[in-house]
């Protein structure tokens, strides 16, 4: 099943993809792919799409314009965020490294998460803002020392995902100005707030196998210059090229970590990504990052800069 994340009249809500332009909401969608999983509903969930979409079947009109929907993440509150570093053979060698004899795993705040649209704040102090597109695997069911030849009985389906990075703050040389030292902390660097997008659209397990290989890119969109509004291709790749696969992640994961349903892992970005070219380019404000995987989704978001954000501070008591 596809199904959307959308802000209904009364709160979060999935509904049936009919069609590539045309969502139909459904009851037990209410509340949003989040508490389905948490509420161990998602098999009640998938049947109601199922339903929904033989009652449909045939009619062109069902639903509303997907355009005309305020879309949410489809995992707008992941538990745990696990992402995989240098899983790509040709991300390894753009980068001059070679690659790690077992997963490289970390960690993002579910404050990272934002949804379609939504802007990525650059935080005050990094000038090297770059974008990853990834394949995401959410959970549906515990998964606690699982096997690899077990694991996928424990995944929902799949969203697409933007690890946004602050390469000068990750300590990537290539991003650092004269001078500086990035202090390596990869959770500072990629588990900022605003810096994980996530699709709206969620695609159940059945419905794709990323073994066989998806087109997985990305593009940054510039906001000024000559080239202002045209999509420059950044990354292309084939989800096919994992160096760890999805059950072998779940496996190494699952032996240290017990994932949760609604726990959703970044498996990993193709080469291509802006601190590796010559020159490095890197997101300004302004700026779209647009990320697709193909028979997933897409996820695109515009570029702001934190002193375009309000701020939380307040003066102290006199």
């Amino acid at each position: 099943m596809r199904l959307v994340a959308y802000l209904a009249d009364d709160g979060p809500a999935v509904g049936l993809l009919a069609s590539p332009d045309r969502v139909v909401p459904f009851e037990a969608g209410r509340g949003g792919l989040d508490l389905a999983l948490a509420e161990d509903g998602l098999a009640d969930l998938l049947d109601a799409a199922r339903d929904t979409a033989t009652r449909i079947a045939g009619d062109p009109t069902a639903g509303e314009p997907r355009s005309d929907l305020a879309l949410l993440p489809a995992i707008e509150f992941p538990g745990k965020i696990v992402c995989v570093g240098l899983n790509y053979a040709e991300h390894v060698r753009e980068g001059g490294r070679t690659g790690p004899d077992h997963p490289l795993i970390f960690g993002k705040f579910a404050s990272a998460v934002i949804g379609d649209g939504e802007p990525i704040v650059r935080p005050e102090g990094t000038q090297a803002l770059d974008l990853e597109v990834e394949l995401g695997v959410v959970i549906g069911r515990r998964a606690r020392r699982v096997d690899a030849t077990r694991a996928m009985a424990h995944v929902a389906g799949y969203v697409v995902v933007n690890d946004v990075s602050a390469r000068d703050w990750q300590g990537v040389p290539a991003a650092l100005r004269e001078g500086q030292r990035g202090d390596g902390q990869w959770l500072r660097a990629k588990g900022s707030d605003t810096f994980l997008p996530v699709g709206a659209d969620f695609v159940s397990v059945d419905e794709v196998d990323p073994a066989a290989g998806l087109r997985i890119r990305s593009w940054r969109i510039p906001g000024a210059g000559p080239g202002a509004g045209r999509p420059i291709a950044m990354q292309d790749g084939s989800t096919a090229d994992l160096i760890w696969s999805i059950p072998a992640l779940i496996e190494f994961i699952s032996r240290a970590v017990t994932l949760e349903p609604g726990d959703l892992i970044a498996t990993g970005t193709p080469a291509g990504v802006g601190v590796y070219r010559e020159p490095p380019v890197f997101l300004e404000p302004g700026d779209r990052a647009r990320c697709q995987v193909d028979g997933i989704g897409t996820v695109e978001n515009p570029v702001v800069d934190w002193s375009d954000v309000p701020t939380d501070e307040t003066d102290p008591p006199a």
